[in-house]
């Protein structure tokens, strides 16, 4: 089949490769005049399957009261007279009850592990280089109230196949020396040695030369106007050029894989997605003393703070990335949040990084109430989702593109997952009327 992926990041790079790989002539169409350039650009570098207790649980509802209107808060609701914000916020607040937070880890882990696999298969294959590290991630913990309440998602996690063994402060610092800075304030810390850590930009540029190499096409700086259907599928795609100039697209099936703007393209489709933009922050900055910087991948759950070590072409460097703020598409640095990453660097790692030179950047997530991903089926019959991965995009993105590849194939998921609009089966998938997650 001709199939054209709309979004040129990390998610739909993969499903762009994977549909290769199963014989499909592939189109990939982004605004931007390279892949990976927005939100893929500079993440957390994490493919972290223990980053699994998502943004809603029960515990939420309290610290987001007592983070509204506090500019450095982790999470922080920017209220608008904005519909799609408050009906998000709404199914958030349906999603912290305590069941749907163990049915959403339940999704996250099944999909974050196969998707690791399925990185860790791709590497090995085809030898990619990004500067990677295999040394697991370690959650730690300066608040004994935050490390009790992640035992309870931590054995979950266990049960699930996620090895994210607790582990006491002590320990904690035998894996990383760096934190023994800060070793009096630690609770404790648990530790999954199967996690990794890496550019997650340089990972998708070197999927764009395997994915050309296999044939697809990149149209790039072309910006999708709109979606057309007739008869209950997508007829064409309406794009303009970097010149302005119209362009008309047509192909046998369609992956939406454009991030926060998914929901915007298909809501004239009469299709709702439940997609908000939460704006991260980043912050990467040169090593400036290599015995002072930390060696594995660190997530400092009380801040909502993800640590990772860069060393590549473009020297050795600390990305730090994290926060959340729900302010629609508002994509401006704001330079209290990002003064406060670099404050919480200091306060663990001091003299580690030099501030003097860091460099800040800000993308909008596509994050869903649930923080379960948006991927299958839609009511038209050739639309497909991929999109809605929130913080987690790296971490799902080999295993989305790869069953996003098989569901638009007719064949079913390796993994069981809550997959959208379709019925698995031993052989086959089936496309549904409408579903929950995309009606």
């Amino acid at each position: 089949m001709r199939v054209t992926v709309l979004g040129s990041g990390l998610l739909g790079v993969s499903s762009a490769y994977y549909l290769s790989q199963l014989g499909h002539e592939v189109t990939v169409i982004d605004r931007q005049a390279s892949p990976a350039a927005e939100t893929s650009f500079a993440n957390g570098g994490q493919i972290s399957v223990s980053h699994a207790e998502p943004w809603a649980n029960p515990s939420a509802p309290l610290k987001v009261l007592q983070w509204l209107g506090k500019e450095d808060a982790p999470l922080l609701f920017r209220l608008r007279a904005d519909k799609r914000q408050w009906l998000w916020g709404l199914q958030f607040l349906r999603e912290c009850l305590p069941g749907r937070t163990r049915h959403n880890i339940e999704q996250i882990v099944r999909l974050g592990t196969y998707s690791r696999t399925m990185l860790q298969e791709l590497r090995a294959a085809k030898g990619l280089h990004y500067d990677h590290r295999t040394q697991g991630i370690l959650h730690f913990y300066t608040s004994q109230k935050e490390f009790e309440a992640a035992l309870g998602p931590a054995e979950q996690m266990r049960e699930l196949g996620c090895e994210r063994k607790v582990i006491s402060a002590q320990e904690a610092i035998r894996l990383e020396p760096a934190l023994a800075t800060v070793g009096p304030q630690l609770a404790g810390a648990t530790y999954t040695a199967e996690d990794e850590s890496g550019d997650a930009n340089r990972f998708a540029r070197e999927l764009v030369a395997l994915c050309e190499q296999a044939g697809v096409k990149f149209l790039m700086s072309h910006t999708v106007t709109a979606l057309r259907q007739a008869g209950g599928r997508i007829d064409h795609v309406e794009a303009t050029d970097s010149e302005g100039r119209f362009q008309r697209i047509t192909a046998d099936a369609y992956v939406l894989a454009m991030g926060s703007l998914s929901p915007l393209y298909t809501a004239p489709l009469g299709i709702h997605l439940p997609i908000y933009p939460a704006k991260g922050y980043s912050v990467t900055m040169p090593v400036k003393d290599a015995s002072k910087a930390h060696q594995v991948s660190l997530t400092d759950d009380e801040f909502k703070l993800v640590f990772s070590r860069l060393t590549g072409p473009h020297g050795d460097r600390l990305r730090i990335a994290g926060t959340a703020e729900l302010n629609g598409y508002d994509r401006d640095l704001n330079r209290v949040r990002c003064e406060a990453i670099v404050r919480r660097v200091e306060q663990l790692f001091p003299g580690a990084g030099d501030t003097e030179q860091a460099s800040f950047w800000t993308g909008l997530r596509p994050a869903t109430p649930s923080n379960v991903p948006l991927i299958g089926a839609t009511k038209l019959r050739n639309l497909f989702l991929n999109t809605g991965h929130g913080t987690l995009g790296w971490t799902h993105a080999c295993g989305s593109g790869k069953s996003i590849a098989r569901i638009v194939s007719g064949l079913a998921p390796e993994v069981d997952f809550a997959f959208c609009g379709i019925e698995s089966s031993k052989n086959s998938v089936r496309a549904q009327p409408s579903t929950a997650a995309a009606r």
